[in-house]
């Protein structure tokens, strides 16, 4: 018996209670970390822009007092002071444009890594109906692609809208010093380019939300398919699969296109109406240089001044597309954390150290759609201690009871009592340290075999030992040249399918659980294994409370009681003798396995 009690590390504090603040707030909340660094990149931007707007001025001065108005040069105050102090400004600009640059870069990176890891914290306690119902693809593309573009929505739209509000205002002060009346021929074209942004704006919105859609879809396409490789392979569907995903990236690809025509109006409009505005201030203002009311240097600066104003629009529609894309990956995040906000705590209910496992169903009634039911009005008793094995067709609700006592799902009628407490009430970490289950598809993990049974918890080498021993995978381990430390690829890939159970059944007994549950573990190894797996069951199921559920009946024949379900009731119940010796259904299903197993 492995006797070492789980020291389990308790949940990330950040998550013991729900989150109550908005989407907004929480976005906020997570990039303060970095309001000092984005506050002096603003700074900064107020550095550069001075820079960009002074420049003008220094060389309109040049043309209209030096080379024009021939005056004489007075110490710095000449054409090579005049060049010094541009390079000087330009210079100042550079080196705060380098600094700003720096600082939202590094902030960018440090909310990347904030985000990503709260998107993972939350999908970790997302519960299996929300899972169900969301392709694995989507969720990857929330903790990858839409938390890159979140940061982009951070550096590139508050830093560099601060950058393009402060220009402009600066640039239309200035040109109003110089003339209100050139500043006023300058912008006659302005409404005609905001009616145009807003226009293709609402269009390039509406086509990201669809790009979206099916770039998680691509995602999941290809991780489906590249987990399902043998299948595909052996019943020669590469075809298929593949004119599945032309026509799935058909439809991103026509998305695309229709992004890549919105994205050409903007920068060429935007060219376009600048060309046009500094051709008609070209025109108004050589004639009021040659009636005299106007020097050539105003005329170069507002010229200047014009570029430099459509410039941070043109920038605009340079990235407005990834501003865009970022907004849509915002509303993506949100939900999860809208999610999280219905999600229960980890840390939340009732603490219990330890179970005794005695459970009890009453009139349990759970249905994973609405009123499709697929357990009705299921009640039962199993006593501390005792081994209980559930047999019946495939949906019948045997796996379900399983998932239920582990608080994956909750019922929609009746309760299901372990000691007496009603599941919903306990802690639900304490639930889950207390019920270990074997699950006949086995995960593992990239790693080594000791991670893949502790899987981070404090668990002694001994009892790693003792487990392993107790599982009896120590009959191969001992073979292994690192033994326990010996590495697994993912999803144990490196190991045979009976290898990778023994590891699992091992995992389950490293944590010592008050309720020990076996789903199908022995239907996909051989005879071998199966008998080593049975006479650790033996062994180990003495004081504990164990739960099985197998398609050989074999297995399962000194079970306490035999719960057979079909269609989601209880059809009968008791020991293997005593239902043999009713003839119902339980006989007849251990009749059909030994014909089964007789023509094989």
């Amino acid at each position: 018996m492995i006797s070492t009690r789980l020291n389990r590390k308790t949940a990330n504090p950040r998550l013991e209670k729900k989150t109550t603040s908005g989407p907004v707030k929480e976005l906020l909340r997570l990039s303060a970390p970095y309001a000092a660094p984005l506050t002096i990149a603003c700074l900064c931007v107020v550095i550069v822009n001075a820079a960009y707007l002074v420049q003008p001025l220094i060389l309109q001065r040049v043309i209209d007092h030096f080379l024009i108005g021939h005056a004489a040069p007075r110490g710095l105050d000449s054409i090579g002071g005049m060049a010094l102090l541009y390079l000087t400004v330009s210079a100042a600009g550079g080196v705060f444009s380098y600094i700003q640059s720096l600082l939202v870069a590094r902030a960018g990176q440090g909310l990347i890594h904030n985000l990503r890891v709260k998107v993972l914290s939350i999908i970790q306690l997302l519960p299996l109906s929300y899972l169900d119902r969301t392709l694995p693809g989507r969720l990857i593309t929330r903790a990858t692609n839409d938390t890159s573009e979140i940061s982009d929505l951070y550096t590139d739209v508050v830093v560099m809208l601060i950058k393009d509000v402060l220009l402009l205002g600066g640039i239309v002060y200035v040109m109003l010093s110089l003339s209100l009346e050139l500043t006023l021929v300058s912008f006659i074209v302005i409404p005609v380019i905001i009616f145009l942004v807003v226009y293709i704006k609402n269009r390039i919105q509406r086509n990201f939300f669809h790009m979206k859609h099916f770039i998680g879809r691509i995602n999941g396409f290809i991780a489906e398919s590249i987990s399902g490789m043998r299948v595909i392979q052996i019943f020669r569907a590469e075809r298929e699969k593949e004119a599945q995903f032309l026509e799935l990236n058909g439809q991103y690809f026509a998305t695309t296109l229709t992004q890549v025509r919105l994205n050409s109006i903007l920068k060429p409009a935007s060219d376009l109406f600048q060309n046009l505005s500094i051709a008609i201030l070209v025109w108004y203002g050589a004639g009021k240089i040659f009636g005299g009311s106007l020097q050539i240097g105003v005329l170069y600066a507002f010229t200047t001044y014009i570029k430099q104003f459509f410039a941070p629009i043109s920038d605009l529609a340079d990235k407005y597309t990834s501003i865009q894309s970022a907004l849509v990956s915002t509303e993506r995040i949100c939900e999860l954390f809208r999610e999280q906000d219905r999600l229960e705590a980890p840390e939340e209910g009732l603490p219990v150290e330890r179970l005794d496992g005695a459970i009890e169903f009453k009139h349990v009634w759970f249905a994973y759609n609405d009123a499709d039911w697929v357990l009705k009005d299921v009640s039962f008793v199993i006593k501390k201690g005792q081994t209980a094995a559930f047999i019946g067709e495939t949906g019948a609700g045997k796996t379900t009871i399983i998932s239920l006592i582990n608080g994956f799902y909750r019922v929609q009628k009746g309760e299901i009592l372990i000691d007496g407490i009603n599941v919903n009430n306990i802690r639900l970490t304490d639930l889950r340290r207390n019920v270990s289950v074997v699950l006949q598809d086995v995960f593992l993990f990239s790693g080594n075999i000791r991670d893949n049974v502790t899987l981070g918890d404090d668990i002694a080498d001994e009892a790693v030992r003792d487990a392993l021993r107790a599982s009896c995978a120590e009959t191969f381990i001992q073979d292994l040249p690192a033994g326990m430390n010996e590495p697994v690829t993912e999803r144990g890939g490196s190991l045979s399918s009976g290898q990778r159970q023994l590891i699992s059944f091992a995992r389950a007994l490293a944590h010592d659980p008050a309720i020990f549950v076996l789903d199908e573990a022995t239907a996909n190894i051989d005879t071998h294994t199966e008998k080593l797996i049975q006479q650790a069951v033996d062994n180990l199921a003495r004081g504990r409370t164990t739960l099985i559920i197998a398609h050989r009946l074999s297995t399962i024949a000194g079970a306490d009681i035999i719960i057979a379900m079909k269609n989601g009731r209880i059809a009968e119940s008791g020991d293997s003798a005593e239902l043999l010796k009713r003839g119902g259904y339980y006989a007849k299903l251990l009749e059909e396995s030994r014909s089964h197993a007789a023509s094989c």
